[in-house]
């Protein structure tokens, strides 16, 4: 059943991903709330595509912020990706620049506002978060980062990547961290998802202006907090 709801949901979810985004780069020109919108109606028809097809739901543990806040969102698969789009309606993502490439997704991302990042640039891209740091905090939005840098199996609890300690400086924001277990239901690098219920657990928030040493391991505690 699994890989049958898997290969129904597949082909249904890219196609329509690819009319949402053709939409989308043909609106382009009327602003940035266009694509906001566009990222919250795809961000929508993939958890729909999720509960329809594949039998996934979310669960919610713990409260969101009232003020403008960096969320640290552990990264198992690629559900959360688009998951934090529907949380939270508008938030600034933070990425890795390559994904920018990306035909079409890459204009309305960067339309929609993220932070991304040029991981080989050295002082370079330390400069242009500064620089996104300053947007973002004029705009107010929630930010959101996965602060191990890539997708992790299960139960993984790699270091974080050191530009999160330099955007949390940067931003001068607090910082919710959330652990979720994604990766049991959708593993990466797999076609084939499970059935289940997917927890998104919201930590207490950080105060801002903590030493690197102690906001990344506050934060690397509290994102790996649902692993088996």
């Amino acid at each position: 059943m699994n890989v049958l709801r898997s290969l129904i949901f597949t082909p249904v979810f890219y196609l329509g991903s690819a009319v949402i985004v053709i939409v989308a780069v043909l609106l382009l020109p009327f602003g940035e709330k266009t694509a906001i919108r566009s990222g919250l109606i795809w961000a929508r028809f993939h958890y729909w595509c999720a509960h329809t097809f594949l039998g996934i739901e979310t669960r919610i543990e713990g409260e969101f912020a009232t003020v403008p806040t960096l969320y640290a969102f552990k990264h198992e698969s690629m559900f959360e990706t688009a998951e934090v789009l529907r949380l939270f309606h508008d938030p600034v993502v933070v990425f890795k620049k390559e994904l920018l490439a990306i035909p079409g997704w890459g204009w309305v991302a960067k339309k929609h506002g993220v932070i991304a990042i040029d991981r080989d640039a050295g002082a370079g891209a330390v400069r242009a978060l500064l620089t996104a740091a300053k947007r973002v905090r004029a705009e107010g939005r929630n930010v959101v980062i996965f602060p191990e840098g890539t997708r992790v199996p299960h139960g993984a609890s790699p270091p974080l990547k050191a530009g999160f300690a330099g955007l949390y400086k940067a931003l001068g924001l607090p910082v919710v961290p959330v652990a979720m277990n994604s990766g049991r239901l959708w593993p990466r690098r797999s076609l084939i998802k499970r059935k289940g219920v997917v927890t998104f657990r919201f930590g207490e928030a950080i105060p801002p202006g903590l030493p690197r040493d102690e906001i990344e391991a506050r934060v690397h505690a509290a994102i790996n907090a649902l692993n088996d």
